[in-house]
């Protein structure tokens, strides 16, 4: 299984925020720093918050919000077994629709998976 995916999500990731953070949009450069200081550590923990988003980005559909939260889970030490049960909690809530982005999620979890097992 290959990574690219997983890379390039990371890479134009990155590059687009950078661009987008170049123009100097107040509404803009303010909402990305909510959204950075969101997710520190808090009363809830970073893993706690992460897994929080990640129910919320399976609800709301947005694929890459569902990617960006399963690395930054991973990150925070989340377990297949934890993810799994994270992934209940958002098809639970959002139904049946969320099925197709459940898939999604699952195939981004085993190539993040694979790529750190990968030899080299």
């Amino acid at each position: 299984m290959s990574d690219d995916r997983v890379s390039a999500f990371a890479e134009f990731r990155r590059r687009m925020n950078e661009r987008i953070l170049a123009h100097d949009n107040q509404v803009v450069r303010r909402f990305f720093a909510l959204d950075t200081q969101t997710y520190k550590d808090g009363a809830l923990p970073v893993r706690t918050k992460e897994m929080l988003g990640l129910v919320a980005s399976l609800v709301l559909r947005c694929d890459d919000c569902v990617s960006y939260h399963i690395a930054e889970c991973r990150k925070a030490g989340v377990t297949r077994e934890e993810f799994f049960e994270v992934f209940s909690v958002g098809l639970v809530v959002g139904g049946s629709i969320v099925i197709p982005h459940l898939r999604r999620a699952v195939d981004f979890l085993d190539r993040l998976e694979a790529a750190d097992t990968a030899p080299g």
